[in-house]
């Protein structure tokens, strides 16, 4: 267990770090401004999805495996219709944050096509999944890895690591997010639930 935790602080270090302010700051200064517009959002996906694949493997290969609880039928279907529910929130919240520019590929074609502009104008997305929390990304994942009606050691640990950093994450965007739209942030924040859709007293 402890080769798992350690490749995971490490993935989720290395993913905020290439995530932060200073470290976009020193890319852009280095590369330029269109380079970096046109290309640092592809890298930072494709950079996240491969330095994680080692906490998958040790997920697999360094946690016991061991059988917590499964739910029985009709329970399991119950389950697996809520999984489903996640996955189809989770592509619909991301077409809504427009999937392409998303991963970076928009900037990247723009970037080679030669346009001048690499992105669209930013918008703050208000209405469909985001009116039901304002996080659906990561709300909609915790639904697929949860709702597993068959829980072993190993996928427990690993949904509590991941839960851990998706409630970090969501509160590190939530204070960019304000920083970019200010007022207009503040308002949709206070109509609209974070993480979980309810909410919950102070």
């Amino acid at each position: 267990m402890t080769a798992f935790i350690i490749s995971f602080i490490v993935w989720a270090l290395l993913h905020s770090i290439t995530a932060s302010r200073r470290t976009k700051s020193w890319v852009r200064a280095r590369m330029g401004e269109r380079p970096y517009a046109g290309l640092y959002r592809l890298f930072y996906n494709v950079f996240a999805f491969v330095t994680f694949l080692p906490v998958l493997y040790l997920t697999a290969v360094n946690l016991p495996p061991t059988q917590l609880w499964q739910w029985p039928a009709p329970w399991s279907y119950a389950a697996n219709l809520i999984q489903l529910i996640g996955v189809v929130g989770l592509g619909i919240a991301l077409f809504q944050t427009d999937f392409w520019d998303f991963v970076g590929l928009r900037q990247a074609v723009r970037f080679f096509g030669g346009e001048a502009e690499m992105t669209l104008p930013p918008k703050l997305v208000t209405g469909g999944m985001y009116a039901l929390v304002r996080h659906p990304l990561y709300f909609f994942s915790l639904l697929v890895i949860w709702f597993n009606p068959v829980m072993t050691v190993s996928t427990l640990v690993f949904n509590f690591f991941t839960t851990m950093y998706l409630w970090a994450g969501s509160r590190v965007e939530e204070r960019r997010l304000a920083d970019f739209y200010g007022a207009t942030y503040d308002e949709y924040r206070q109509k609209v639930p974070g993480l979980l859709p309810i909410r919950l007293p102070l």
